[in-house]
């Protein structure tokens, strides 16, 4: 695939950025998409390799060498029909996806690998700017209507390939805007919400129905659970008004950090600080979480983390630690242990570029601090060390630093149970929907009719999880209701 000898002849290009002055000073994104000449060169490093590993570390089984070697000739359409084969949305997972497909790459085993996202996006990118994205209607209808619940990505995946397959859906949204936590919980500057909007326009006129501040269930949320809803709709009513309901909400319960402090003004799940920030910049509604001249402390080394980094900054956060449990990996992965598997190695992201972040592993907050109106002032922490998988507190390494606000990014637990609860759904150990992913019954409950995808089923995953998760769970709604499918995998 490519070019025989340009792996041998080219060298990695990344996506070039916005310099970091201007870029803290909005929220639009930053990374540049590659030029077409760029995208080509990139296309050629792809090896015939034999075994194209890129394939099966990405969830969604894209089809990478064929997309590289057609972007390499120049024929961007049919790069574009072979992205398109596989994943819904590639504008998407090529801006937020880490990119699992680039650590199989056989090039990396001794090189830079290829630049496989950045190339996905200069296609999708290229496509739309030059109108041929365009609505893939049914010929014929079915008849049969179905219900998604929740638009994230799987929800939106689900919904799509069912529409195209003729039958009706209706996407029902708790928030305002259409995208789940693509839409509220990423940052603009990572994703722009009008690569959002536009691929909701083409669904729209593939006939999908998009029902914004519509909540599921009992109507009963735990508060750290963000909500525009007002509107209930039960499950029974939904159940009665659709021939099929696929739950698709996402993990949303936080984990929480149960220590002394934590009921301080200034202490903060993630959520909290990130999902009104995109409001902001979205609707002008000024974010009641403001860290201009304040000293941060992120607690969670994940991608939200990096996230709260980089708002902070954009701010004008005075300064920013991050704190991580786990030991510091390291700088680079031993490549002949795990390749061509997800490898273990430290990685900074553009967030933490765009200030002097001080990031802190093998720590674990003891405590929150608090002035006497009831602020968080400084966080007491201690240093640990892991051995046998257990963690020990370190003796006299206790320290404190000043705090004036902190922000949990502590990952996800499971589900909103009051809507698994609503529909009478069977959960896993971990409190997910319990639902198998092969066989005659994929994807569905123990509720008939009823289906479960994405985080709601596997718990807090990847973009292109959720993806995968929605077009194979539409495929079992669609052979549900007609007794077959030709929908892909």
């Amino acid at each position: 695939m490519g070019k025989p000898t340009g792996f041998l002849e080219f060298e990695r290009q990344e996506e070039t950025c916005e310099a970091v002055k201007t870029r803290r000073t909005h929220y639009r994104e930053f990374v540049r998409v590659l030029s077409d000449e760029a995208a080509v060169t990139q296309g050629a490093r792809c090896m015939d390799c034999g075994i194209p590993f890129c394939n099966n570390a990405c969830p969604l089984g894209n089809i990478v060498p064929d997309w590289n070697d057609l972007v390499y000739k120049g024929d961007w359409q049919r790069a574009l029909e072979v992205l398109h084969s596989t994943n819904n949305f590639p504008e998407f997972t090529g801006r937020i996806c880490p990119a699992p497909c680039e650590s199989a790459c056989t090039l990396g085993i001794n090189a830079a690998p290829v630049g496989i996202r950045s190339i996905e996006r200069a296609i999708i990118d290229k496509a739309w700017e030059t109108g041929r994205i365009a609505p893939q209607i049914a010929a014929i209808r079915s008849g049969r209507k179905v219900a998604v619940v929740g638009s994230g990505p799987a929800g939106l995946a689900a919904a799509q390939q069912l529409a195209r397959a003729g039958h009706d859906v209706t996407v029902f949204e708790k928030s305002g805007r259409i995208g789940g936590l693509l839409g509220f919980g990423i940052p603009d500057f990572k994703l722009d919400k009008s690569v959002i909007d536009r691929r909701v326009a083409q669904m729209q006129a593939e006939g999908v129905t998009f029902k914004t501040r519509v909540l599921v269930g009992d109507g009963n949320l735990p508060a750290a659970i963000h909500s525009d809803a007002n509107e209930v709709v039960s499950a029974a009513e939904l159940r009665a008004a659709f021939d099929a309901v696929i739950l698709a909400a996402g993990s949303e319960t936080p984990r929480d950090l149960p220590v002394p402090g934590r009921e301080l003004q200034g202490v903060h799940a993630a959520l909290e600080f990130l999902i009104p920030q995109n409001k902001e910049v979205q609707q002008g509604v000024t974010n009641p979480v403001n860290v201009r001249d304040k000293h941060v402390i992120v607690i969670g080394g994940g991608d939200t983390g990096s996230d709260c980094v980089g708002v902070s900054y954009r701010q004008g956060a005075a300064s920013v630690a991050q704190f991580e449990l786990m030991p510091m990996p390291p700088k680079d992965e031993n490549k002949a242990l795990t390749w061509p598997y997800w490898p273990l190695k430290l990685r900074t992201s553009s967030s933490h570029r765009e200030g002097d972040t001080k990031r802190e592993f093998s720590v674990a907050t003891k405590a929150f601090v608090g002035d006497d109106q009831g602020r968080v002032k400084a966080i007491k922490a201690v240093r640990v060390k892991w051995e046998n998988g257990r963690m020990h507190e370190m003796p006299d390494t206790e320290f404190e630093l000043p705090c004036d606000a902190a922000f949990l990014a502590l990952g996800f637990l499971h589900p909103v149970a009051g809507l698994l609860d609503a529909f009478g759904i069977t959960k896993d150990a971990r409190g997910n929907a319990q639902a198998d992913t092969e066989g005659e019954n994929a994807y569905a409950t123990n509720v008939a009719g009823v289906f479960a995808a994405g985080d709601v089923r596997r718990g807090q995953s990847l973009v292109v999880w959720a993806i995968r998760e929605g077009r194979q769970c539409a495929r079992a709604v669609d052979a549900f209701l007609m007794g077959g499918s030709l929908l892909p995998l």
